[in-house]
């Protein structure tokens, strides 16, 4: 149980985050309600959304302040640059309204983007820090979306040097991210801190969940997730179709639980290919709604693809199917690995072949998924929860408080 400390005066915190609204964004939440139960004052600007829409509303205590959603960028540098200067201005309309109902001491920055810095510089003329919150690296985020570099990557560069040569303290989500904040970004080790992303246990835990969605299926595979370009949805797609087509394993579903830009543009690629019976696409579910549907399924799936962005980053999906017992299916990722270990089989690096073999190896040995399931939690139980990463998070703040003198 976390203790309350005393502080002589209020530790005021305020979190911006851009991609996604509160609560929904599963960390952000984490954060911003373990900060709360430690005794800070914790108020959020994010966007609208999924339904999240009220412009204001109090939830455990923190304060969430909503702006209209931005148009997502996935059409070219332009795109970026609208959806970036809508935020921008919501981040400096909805922090003024804080600044004089609420105060806070500190902002705490999630990218992307990393432009966060800009409302950091203007409240530093009255004595508030920056914390970075490391979420992506942009730099290899907009490489994997335009599979191009060029001068906008090069842009990306030089605003990831100035969010970590801004930040006071930088919080990494796992230690490759850590690595680049000391060595691109040019921080103090000792001014970085790891707080991994991983579920609460108290909300993920395992159960028969809503058989309906296994369509009488002998093994269901399961994705939970953002449906966009870079999550590799369509070499899950040929990883099915080599599976059910080639392999002849028709006693198969796949449930995609998730929402996205490129939707619409998988489900035609499920039409195309002729595997509509073999799947249901749920749309965005939340809480209970996603377990029921995690819960029901065999094996849990990460498709993923192998770039510099992805090599690097921690699944959040990986770690859900890991608590709930589910054994993994993924591309051969760095972290991915460092994650899983022996709770998932790694297929060769985007090819969906071996991927549906993978799958097929998986299917014919019920043993083995029910041993890597069962190693899968462990490893979450032991040592990858969100309860061991509170210590972390508390440790970043009392750095920057200590810093603040």
């Amino acid at each position: 149980m976390t203790t309350v400390p005393v502080f002589s005066t209020p530790r005021r915190i305020l979190i911006v985050v851009e991609n996604l609204p509160v609560p929904l964004d599963r960390r952000v939440w984490l954060e911003a309600t373990t900060l709360v139960k430690a005794g800070y004052a914790v108020s959020v600007i994010c966007p609208m959304g999924k339904g999240w829409d009220k412009t204001y509303e109090e939830i455990e205590g923190v304060h969430i302040y909503r702006h209209t959603e931005p148009p997502e960028a996935h059409a070219g540098a332009g795109a970026y640059i609208k959806e970036y200067w809508h935020a921008m201005k919501a981040w400096f309309r909805l922090a003024r309204v804080v600044w004089v109902e609420r105060g806070f001491d500190v902002i705490h920055g999630c990218n992307p983007p990393d432009l966060i810095f800009v409302l950091a510089w203007w409240y530093r003329l009255w004595g508030v820090t920056y914390l970075f919150d490391h979420h992506d690296v942009c730099p290899e985020l907009f490489e994997a979306k335009f599979e191009k570099k060029g001068l906008f990557y090069k842009i990306m560069l030089v605003w990831e040097r100035i969010t970590f040569a801004s930040a006071s303290v930088s919080i990494a989500t796992n230690e490759s991210f850590k690595k680049i904040a000391v060595r691109r970004g040019k921080m103090n080790p000792d001014d970085v801190f790891v707080v991994r992303s991983a579920p609460k246990l108290d909300n993920f835990v395992p159960g028969p969940g809503d058989l309906s969605y296994r369509k009488g299926a002998g093994t269901v595979m399961g994705y939970v997730g953002v449906i966009g370009q870079q999550e590799g949805m369509d070499l899950l797609v040929e990883a099915a179709d080599h599976l059910i087509n080639t392999l002849g394993k028709t006693d198969v579903h796949f449930a995609i639980v998730g929402f996205g830009p490129h939707l619409e543009i998988v489900q035609t690629d499920v039409k195309d290919h002729g595997l509509e019976p073999y799947f249901t696409f749920t749309g965005p579910l939340y809480g209970d709604d996603m377990l029921a549907v995690l819960n029901c399924i065999d094996i849990g799936v990460s498709p993923d693809p192998k770039n510099a962005m992805n090599d690097i980053s921690t699944m959040n999906k990986v770690m859900e199917y890991m608590t709930l017992e589910k054994p993994t299916v993924q591309f051969d990722l760095t972290e991915g690995r460092v994650s899983a270990q022996g709770a998932s089989l790694y297929a060769t690096a985007n090819d969906p072949i071996d991927f549906g073999d993978k799958i097929a190896q998986l299917m014919d040995d019920p043993d083995a998924r029910a041993r890597m399931g069962k190693e899968g939690r462990e490893r979450v139980l032991g040592a990858l929860s969100w309860a061991h990463s509170v210590p972390h998070l508390l440790a970043a703040y009392d750095r920057v408080f200590a810093k603040r003198g």
